[in-house]
């Protein structure tokens, strides 16, 4: 399928996570079937005041392709001034605005999810953002704001008449934040409003998930975020049950210590040894969850690990 003129091989996409979806998190991530990431979130103020921290978050590769770069941000204005600067420094096929972070720091500015509570402001911040853009236009949104506010019905078509070229949609509200279930049933029936690709997201956690996801929604793709941290095999078994009908095995924990040396070894070459322990130190213990001696091995990764060295000393015990 395509969003925009982005051609898009496959239904699964990698979702945006602060302190999670690196450049090398993200060329990780590709070979297990990705067919479609994006980055963290990228603030239009911190392009516009050239953030140092803000301009690392714009890196690409081409094996990182096609990939979307998230903005969020609180005004028209700024939104236009930071898709401007990040075309001339960012190489990247699709802007993604993010419309459903619940998080307090970002809907306190008028930001991320905070945009729901007003469809018509949100209207007119999208219709400028999509004018703007040379690149197609996704968002990403939640339920609404609350359980007394649910709106997605009315604000997906809308983002779709302001020209945005997909829309995903995190089925929970944004007082919920992560907390209860993503309710799928929330949206049955939004597909057939929609001309533009629906994007599922909420709770994937296993090939099931998939099923009834897609099964109540009749979305186009899915998106996997938090349920692939640690279990990149995941989006394998999801990407295959998707092509072929068939349901890949979960990996024994020798693969799943492969998996995390490799992805350690990325991030290491990327960001350098300080920085990388440090991001991984939260990261590396979810590739070794649900298996024996869980619990003393998170305790030895987070606390006694300072090196790649010992990171694979360690490992390579347990494998």
């Amino acid at each position: 399928m395509k969003i925009g003129d982005v051609e898009i091989k496959g239904k699964v996409v990698l979702g945006p996570m602060a302190g999670i979806t690196s450049l090398p998190y993200r060329e990780f991530m590709k070979g297990f079937g990705v067919a479609l990431s994006y980055s963290e979130m990228i603030s239009d103020c911190g392009l516009i005041y050239g953030n140092e921290k803000t301009e690392e978050y714009v890196a690409t590769s081409s094996s990182d392709r096609p990939v979307g770069l998230q903005l969020f941000g609180h005004s028209a204005e700024h939104a236009v001034k930071g898709i401007a600067i990040l075309e001339k420094i960012a190489s990247y096929d699709i802007l993604d605005i993010n419309l459903g972070c619940p998080v307090h720091k970002v809907v306190k500015t008028g930001a991320g999810s905070a945009w729901l509570k007003n469809p018509p402001a949100l209207y007119d911040y999208m219709k400028a953002i999509c004018e703007a853009s040379h690149k197609p236009v996704t968002a990403k949104i939640r339920l609404g704001w609350d359980d007394n506010s649910i709106n997605v019905f009315e604000v997906a078509p809308m983002l779709e008449k302001a020209g945005v070229k997909a829309i995903t949609v995190h089925c929970r509200t944004s007082t919920q934040m992560y907390s209860g279930k993503a309710d799928y049933h929330k949206i049955a029936g939004l597909k057939e409003k929609l001309s533009v690709p629906l994007i599922i997201s909420g709770d994937i956690f296993s090939v099931d998930d998939v099923k009834c996801a897609l099964e109540v929604s009749n979305a186009d793709m899915v998106m996997v975020a938090r349920g692939a941290v640690g279990h990149p095999f995941l989006v394998k078994q999801i990407d295959t049950y998707l092509t072929t009908g068939e349901i890949l095995p979960d990996p024994a924990l020798k693969q799943q210590v492969e998996y995390a040396l490799t992805f350690a070894k990325m991030l290491v070459e990327d960001k350098g040894e300080d920085v990388a322990i440090r991001q991984l130190k939260g990261i590396i213990p979810h590739f070794l969850s649900g298996f024996p001696g869980y619990k003393k091995v998170r305790l030895a990764i987070t606390q006694e690990i300072s090196s790649l060295k010992q990171l694979e000393a360690l490992l390579s015990q347990l494998a």
